[in-house]
């Protein structure tokens, strides 16, 4: 006969509870201590911070990151940051810097190293060769006494009091000061390049970002004969014929020079059959909103969807600077376009 199988009573939800406060409170102490080493970094700048600003932002060359293990990582997103935000950048990785990617560096580059021991064998070994090259380096250590930080050109102070790794030794709140220490250092040179969001968009052409920030009204506005159009004068049955014909929801009403004198909307309509004010010789200059909302051609198209949810309208009619009726945008374009 087999052993009865034992049998484990299953937690209480007392015991359950208790667990759950445990955890909640590890990760707790987790981000108070990474908090604290961030911000421990504030009081730790120097004018070392400053002097590694002004080298990135005078760079004729390109800038270098670097980094071994961990530190590896948030060096990859450092050089990421700066790339994105005007200052060309690349990550080379040390130990295959060893092996020929010390030919990517050149003399006129800075390289940016992080390294907490700053006794890193893979960045101990290339500095020197940096330095011969010609390049400057800036080191980010928690030591000021290490090999790395001594062959620096510039120095900064990384040091946290703990990691919070429980047993002090896993990178964990080092390498979230050092990362936040990158990012400062590159949204200060951001700031002093005037860097604006146009120039944003410039590197992130893909995606929602760039769609928000490229997008032209003129990439997604309506013309010639997508754009519903009657002349002033014309019956309001032909210029509903005319709105059935192009799916838009109005129709732009435009003078003989084909200037805009307004716009009639699928709202408009309602409201004359609400009034019971229809007839058959009603032209639709008579019932048309002469105050149309208009918009730039090279407006960015989310001017348009601002203007549009503003106004409370689901049309923007674009003019030129004679008031030629040019395009027509609809809120359901902005919906394609992926603009909202």
């Amino acid at each position: 006969m087999n052993p009865r199988p034992s049998v484990h009573p299953s937690p209480s939800k007392t015991g359950e509870a208790a667990d759950d406060v445990s955890m909640v409170a590890r990760c707790r102490r987790v981000l108070q201590i990474e908090a604290q080493a961030v911000a421990g970094l504030i009081d730790q700048l120097d004018a070392a911070t400053a002097q590694a600003v002004r080298a990135i932002y005078d760079l004729t060359g390109r800038l270098v990151v670097t980094g071994m293990g961990k530190s590896g990582h948030v060096a990859r997103k450092i050089a990421a940051t700066f790339a994105s935000t005007g200052t060309p950048a690349l990550f080379v990785h040390p130990a295959e810097a060893q092996h020929g990617d010390l030919g990517m560096i050149q003399a006129n580059d800075l390289v940016l190293a992080f390294s907490y021991s700053g006794e890193t064998d893979e960045l101990r070994l290339i500095a020197p060769h940096i330095k011969r090259m010609g390049a400057k380096l800036i080191a980010v250590t928690g030591h000021a006494q290490s090999t790395l930080a001594r062959l620096a050109d510039i120095h900064l102070n990384a040091a946290v009091k703990e990691e919070a790794c429980p047993l002090n030794l896993a990178p964990t709140a080092s390498t979230t000061a050092a990362l936040a220490l990158g990012d400062a250092l590159a949204v200060a040179v951001l700031e002093m390049r005037g860097f604006r969001a146009e120039d944003f968009a410039k590197s992130h052409p893909g995606g929602s970002l760039g769609r928000r920030l490229l997008v032209r009204v003129a990439d997604v506005m309506r013309t010639g004969d997508q754009i519903p159009r009657v002349a002033a004068g014309t019956l309001l049955t032909d210029a509903l014929a005319e709105m059935g014909a192009k799916r838009m929801g109005m129709t732009c009403v435009v003078d003989a020079q084909g200037r805009a004198q307004g716009i009639f909307t699928d709202g408009d309509l309602r409201r004359l059959l609400g009034q019971n004010q229809l007839t058959p010789d009603l032209t639709v200059d008579q019932v048309m909103t002469r105050s149309a909302q208009t918009i730039s051609a090279e407006a960015l198209a989310t001017e348009a969807a601002h203007q549009m949810d503003a106004t409370r309208i689901n049309h923007l009619l674009i003019v030129d600077d004679q008031r030629v009726l040019i395009g027509a945008i609809g809120l359901h374009d902005l919906l394609e376009a992926k603009i909202l």
